[in-house]
């Protein structure tokens, strides 16, 4: 990290979230301002975009606030370098069980498209067989 500061609009566009969504994230406890400035505006930086990410990336999967907030703490710990062997240990089981509840999601949402694009096949194919469609 160069430690290059961020106000909160830059963070916003960077992330693809809304200032409310990630003054809402403060407000929970998922991600905290590593500064703020004179004026009190809030200051991110890479590392904090980062954290932002995989909260954004958690949310449409199902993850709740309480999970984010669990697996954020584990990979937390173990980038601090300070978990001993067993913590660690468990730390990792801890992200583990997220890994593969991703991973089920993830395939559960592929059957989902699977069927919304046969859906949307299933149409174009029956708008075009009844010719082009009146229009208003």
């Amino acid at each position: 990290m160069d430690g290059k500061h961020m106000q909160i609009g830059e963070v916003a566009t960077r992330t693809e979230l809304s200032l409310r969504t990630i003054r809402h994230y403060e407000e929970t406890g998922l991600v905290v301002p590593s500064a703020r400035s004179q004026g009190g505006f809030r200051l991110y930086t890479e590392t904090d975009v980062a954290r932002l990410m995989v909260i954004r990336r958690m949310k449409p999967l199902g993850f709740t606030l309480d999970q984010m907030r669990d697996l954020l703490d584990a990979t937390d710990r173990l980038d601090s370098g300070e978990a001993f062997d067993d913590e660690r240990e468990a730390l990792l089981g801890r992200v583990r069980v997220y890994e593969q509840a991703a991973t089920e999601q993830v395939e559960k949402l592929r059957v989902q498209l699977t069927r919304a694009e046969e859906f949307a096949a299933t149409l174009g194919a029956r708008l075009a067989q009844n010719g082009p469609a009146a229009r208003p």
